[in-house]
Order: structure tokens, then C-alpha cells, then sequence
């Protein structure tokens, strides 16, 4: 639909009506959009990619955000009121399981930068982590202590998972390998990772990894 620069838009949150998380809403020339995807500075063509996916093949409307140091599409939302988003396009839960794999995903990273790295590079890495929960608005992990326990509980042993959407994990994987990239130096940890999520039941796992290979960021790790 559209290509365009940050100056061209403003960017607000508002509060989910229905869950504790707030909604970022990209407004351009008085229509609203909902954050879909975000992807790094390097992955353009991803990013083009899947904006046309939803635009030509999907007939969404749709709108793809170029800054110095990423790219993210929108989804056309209509706010009825300043706290009700009618469904659309993105508005579909996430997968729980998705989300305990993610979660694997991270500890697996965290772990091995300990075991091979040491316990200050894991420190560090666990600030840049709260880092990117912040910037990127991740419900239920907005302090240290929720960042800890991220790294710390047991996914699979969660009653309930938190409350994150597709664009959330998306995020998160995309972050996650950059991280991983820079401590190590290159991208030969995603493999020894990988394999945390042997602890998720075949089927569940092999829905996960068929949902990762058409991710934005599935070429990243497989």
C-alpha cells in the first residue's frame, strides 16, 4: 500500500481492551495501523518481501516503515474508541507453544554465553536483553525480575504463557540471533540451541518449526 519514513507518521501506544499489554498505532493521514512485523536495517528485501505477500497476495492493507535502523509493516486497524481495536489482520492469538519455544530459544542462548563465555558476557548479555523488551514494549517484561525469570523458569512447566503476539516473537528472534552474533562472533550457536527444543513433544515442535520457516526471521536459524 505504502512505503514510508519515520517523519511521515506519528507512533502512539494505546492499551489492549482485553489484555494487559499496550498496542503500539502508527497514524498516517488519518487512517491507523498495528504493528505486524519489525525487521533489522540488513533485511530490506524480507521486509519488501513480506509487505508484498500481504498487499498482493493477501489484499491487506498494509504499510511498510523505513528507519535508519529498521523496518516494520503495519496492518489497517479501525479504532472505534480510544480503548476498543476492532480484529483485523494481526489480531489472532499467538500459539502458547510458539511462545515456549521462544522462550527455550532464549535460555538456550543465555546458557551457552555462560557455559563458553563466561559470567560477565552473560550479564551483559541479559542487560541488552531487558533492553530490547523495553524498546520493543514486551508485556510482562518491563523490570529485571521479569527479565530473570524469562531466563530462569521452566517454559513448558507455565500455566499460562505471557501474553505475546507474533510480532513479539518475531522480534525476539530477530534480537536474539543479533545477540547471539555479536558475543560469538558468528552464527554457528544456532545450531547447539536448536536443540533445546527436543523438550517440546514432536508434534508441537514440528508446528513450530514449520511456523519459523515462514517467518521473517526463519532464515536466521534454519
Amino acid at each position: 500500500m505504502f512505503i514510508l519514513k519515520r517523519q511521515d507518521v506519528d507512533i502512539t501506544t494505546i492499551q489492549h481492551p482485553k489484555k494487559d499489554q499496550p498496542i503500539p498505532i502508527l497514524h498516517y493521514q488519518g487512517q491507523t495501523f498495528r504493528l505486524l512485523s519489525i525487521f533489522n536495517a540488513v533485511q530490506e528485501e524480507e521486509a519488501k518481501a513480506f509487505w508484498r505477500e500481504l498487499t498482493d497476495q493477501r489484499g491487506k492493507s498494509c504499510v511498510l516503515l523505513e528507519e535508519p535502523e529498521r523496518y516494520s509493516v503495519w496492518g489497517k486497524v479501525r479504532l472505534q474508541a480510544v480503548d476498543e481495536v476492532e480484529p483485523t489482520l494481526e489480531e489472532t492469538s499467538t500459539t502458547p507453544t510458539y511462545v515456549q519455544a521462544c522462550l527455550l530459544l532464549l535460555q538456550a542462548v543465555h546458557i551457552d554465553i555462560e557455559d563458553l563465555l563466561g559470567a560477565r558476557q552473560a550479564s551483559a548479555f541479559q542487560k541488552e536483553l531487558s533492553n530490547v523488551f523495553k524498546q520493543w514494549r514486551f508485556p510482562q517484561a518491563d523490570s529485571p525480575a521479569a527479565v530473570q525469570q524469562w531466563l530462569t523458569i521452566d517454559p513448558l512447566a507455565l500455566v499460562q504463557v505471557p501474553p505475546w503476539q507474533e510480532h513479539h516473537l518475531n522480534t525476539l528472534l530477530q534480537e536474539l540471533y543479533r545477540l547471539g552474533k555479536q558475543h560469538f562472533g558468528n552464527a554457528s550457536f544456532t545450531e547447539r540451541v536448536m536443540n533445546a527444543l527436543q523438550d517440546i513433544p514432536t508434534r508441537e515442535r514440528q508446528d513450530f518449526l514449520a511456523w519459523l520457516e515462514q517467518s521473517p526471521t526463519g532464515k536466521l536459524w534454519q
